[in-house]
């Protein structure tokens, strides 16, 4: 496999970054890349113990107090605003890793599901752990450990190609930083599946991540980027309009603002077609043929908080808990549908503050929009201490799935749950825009 710099320099400047990073790539027979420290690609197996090397983190938990008081001398390496850092290239931060099922059968065991496919789970683990680590190439020194304390933010978006990925293939991800804010930055990252000696894509993915100072307590400068060409502006633009999106799609979120006049149409005629005829009354409800009420289609499940799911700064790893969100959401749109579903999207999922070790965490998946085949399934986590008893929100996730047949309609009961499928619908049709057509 040819190294990034040496394929970068063979494309064609008209193509855009992203084509050509992540462009099918001939393995030739039998040949095996070199995963070492130094090399690109990077072994999966390889990319955490690459960032405790950056951060001077601790593979021992019983050092990690040790640990962190270390990171307190790095402070003054930060900058003092960012013009004092050197700009970098979306080439400088693009990394390989390779996911080698096909070459490593001993790996398939970790990522195998019962249907014989590969969990999408623990795909979701180590594209967490390969977007902080893109982010750190970015914003690499000269400094043996570097000051920043990188973590995820937000996870925006994560389109799928391909329901069914094999448990038996080699797997590449590849990704770069898209995007470069005071403080963050967005990170595009790709997953390819090689199939006849070519990687194709599965799934494309874009995260966003922020940077805070050593003890992790406050924002911290990052490098700017350098667009080189117009692909790359375009890019560049594509970010800014990302964070746009967002803002007001926060901005307009039905906690700060009433329903449009369309929406409290649509929640007002899923009363009507509940009320019950014989009675005319306001309390009076009937659940309408082929439908399920919202209070009946959740799930709950609980974690206790180990030093086993820990990241390099000692918190729970973000990667952990998006599996667990996605798996208790998949078991709920599997039960709802009562056929195997299939993830088509996840999108929104904002890290609001970080789960400390030994806490309880608990999630609470809930179906709150579907159409025809689709399921749209939001999990909120939320983490206990068990010595206060304070709850404090840590996430909101936000799946599409679809399922082998059509699936009964959710129908909400009160206002609050009517809310909730008017923010399911809104998540669920910006996944048919982002698609770029009608339906999904």
């Amino acid at each position: 496999m040819l190294l990034a710099a040496r394929r970068l320099a063979g494309c064609h400047a008209s193509q855009s970054l992203s084509r050509c990073l992540t462009s099918g790539m001939v393995y030739s027979k039998g040949h095996v890349p070199d995963m070492n420290a130094g090399s690109n690609p990077i072994h999966v197996n390889n990319v955490r113990d690459r960032l405790r090397s950056i951060v001077g983190a601790s593979t021992n938990w019983s050092d990690h107090v040790q640990a962190m008081e270390e990171r307190k001398s790095l402070q003054s390496l930060l900058a003092k605003k960012q013009e004092d850092l050197p700009a970098r290239k979306m080439k400088d931060s693009y990394i390989e890793v390779l996911l080698p099922l096909g070459s490593q059968p001993q790996l398939r065991e970790k990522y195998l599901n019962v249907y014989n496919n590969v969990r999408f789970g623990r795909i979701l683990e180590d594209l967490d752990s390969l977007g902080v680590l893109i982010c750190y190439t970015h914003t690499k020194t000269d400094s043996e450990k570097t000051p920043l304390s990188i973590v995820t933010a937000l996870v925006d978006k994560i389109d799928l190609q391909r329901h069914l990925v094999s448990p038996d293939r080699d797997i590449k991800f590849t990704g770069h930083v898209s995007w470069v804010g005071q403080t963050s930055m967005e990170v595009k990252m790709h997953m390819l599946q090689l199939h006849d000696g070519v990687y194709s894509p599965v799934l494309d993915a874009t995260f966003v991540m922020v940077a805070r100072d050593p003890e992790n307590k406050r924002p911290a400068f990052v490098n700017p980027l350098l667009a080189d060409g117009p692909e790359e502006e375009n890019l560049l633009k594509q970010g800014e309009s990302n964070k746009m999106r967002r803002v007001a799609f926060s901005t307009a979120s039905l906690l700060k603002m009433a329903p449009t006049a369309e929406e409290r149409k649509i929640v007002h005629e899923m009363f009507l077609n509940t009320l019950d005829t014989r009675t005319v009354s306001f309390r009076s409800r009937v659940l309408p043929p082929n439908s399920v009420w919202m209070e009946d289609a959740k799930f709950k499940g609980l974690e206790i908080c180990h030093p086993q799911q820990r990241n390099i700064f000692n918190r729970i790893f973000g990667g952990f808990l998006m599996r667990k969100a996605y798996e208790l959401g998949w078991a709920t749109a599997c039960s709802y549908g009562g056929s195997r579903p299939f993830v088509v999207a996840v999108d929104d999922i904002m890290f609001q503050r970080p789960v400390e070790i030994g806490s309880l965490l608990f999630l609470s998946s809930q179906v709150c929009y579907t159409q025809n085949n689709y399921v749209q399934i939001r999990v909120h986590s939320e983490v206990s201490d068990p010595v206060t008893q304070e709850h404090h929100t840590t996430n909101i996730f936000h799946f599409t799935f679809t399922s082998e047949k059509e699936v009964p309609r959710i129908v909400p009961q009160t206002y609050g749950e009517s809310m909730l499928y008017l923010d399911g619908k809104r998540h669920f049709d910006a996944v048919v825009q982002s698609r770029n057509g009608p339906s999904v």
